[in-house]
C-alpha cells in the first residue's frame, strides 16, 4: 500500500463555513495577529485572547465537514493516508481521518501557560467545555491557555511532518497559499520521483515547481476529481 500525505489549509476549511485568516474579510482585518496570534498578545491582553479562541470553538460546534474532507477519508480505504494540516479545527477527524498531523495546535484543546507542550497538562475539551475562563487553570497551576501555536513559537510537530513527506509516494496539497514558514517548505523534502498534486482554486505555486500537477478547484470539487486519478495510481 502506498504512501500518501495530504497537506491541508484553510481552503479545506472554507467551504464548511470556517473563517479563513488571510483571505479578503478574513479574520486577520477583523483581529490584528500581533494581538490574537502571538505570545506578546497573550501576555497583554490575556482576557481578548482566550474569547477570540472561546468563539472560535464555538463556530465549530455549527459546522460540519465538506466533501472535500470525506473524500480524503476515503482514500485511507487504497492508502495509508498521513493528514498534515496548517488548521486547527477538527473537521478531518470528524470526517473520518485516522491519522492527523496538526502543526499549528489544535482549537479544541488547551494547555499550561508555562509550557504549553507539556504533555501531562494538555486537555481535549467536551463541546460543554469550550468556554474557557480568564482563572480556569492548568495542572501546574497556570492559566489555561490555548493549545495553538503562535507566531514566534516553535512548531513541535514539524519534524513528525517532515518525515512523514519524506516517506510519501502521493503528496497531495489542498487549499493552502504556502506562504506560512515553516511548513510552507515541507514540499521541498518530498522525493524526487513523488507525484504531487496541488487543488486550489487559485493556485500561485506551479512556477515554481513545474512537476505539480494542478486542479484548478475548491477542495471538494478537486478532491471528487483527484479521486479519480487516484484509482490509477494505487
Amino acid at each position: 500500500m502506498k504512501n500518501l500525505v495530504v497537506f491541508t489549509g484553510a481552503g479545506m476549511s472554507a467551504e464548511s463555513g470556517i473563517n479563513t485568516f488571510r483571505d479578503a474579510g478574513g479574520l486577520w482585518e477583523q483581529y490584528p495577529v500581533e494581538q490574537v496570534a502571538t505570545p506578546e498578545g497573550y501576555a497583554a491582553n490575556p482576557e481578548l485572547v482566550i474569547n477570540f479562541y472561546n468563539e472560535r470553538r464555538k463556530q465549530l460546534l455549527t459546522v460540519q465537514p465538506n466533501d472535500g474532507h470525506r473524500g480524503v477519508a476515503e482514500w485511507e480505504k487504497d492508502f495509508r493516508v498521513t493528514v498534515i494540516t496548517q488548521n486547527v479545527d477538527n473537521l478531518h477527524e470528524r470526517a473520518g481521518s485516522h491519522h492527523v498531523i496538526h502543526l499549528h495546535g489544535e482549537l479544541t484543546k488547551v494547555c499550561s501557560s508555562r509550557n504549553p507542550n507539556d504533555p501531562r497538562y494538555i486537555k481535549e475539551l467536551k463541546p460543554e467545555e469550550y468556554e474557557v475562563h480568564l482563572g480556569d487553570k492548568a495542572g501546574d497551576g497556570t492559566q489555561l491557555r490555548p493549545f495553538i501555536v503562535w507566531f514566534g513559537e516553535s512548531v513541535p510537530r514539524m519534524d513528525e511532518a517532515v518525515a512523514a513527506v519524506e516517506q510519501a509516494d502521493i503528496l497531495v496539497v489542498i487549499g493552502t497559499s504556502l506562504n506560512v514558514y515553516p511548513a510552507a517548505g515541507l514540499l521541498y523534502y518530498a522525493r524526487p520521483e513523488t507525484k504531487i498534486f496541488l487543488i486550489d482554486p487559485k493556485p500561485n505555486l506551479a512556477g515554481g515547481m513545474p512537476h505539480v500537477h494542478v486542479i484548478a478547484k475548491g477542495a471538494s470539487e478537486g478532491v471528487k476529481e483527484l479521486t479519480e486519478t487516484l484509482k490509477e495510481l494505487r
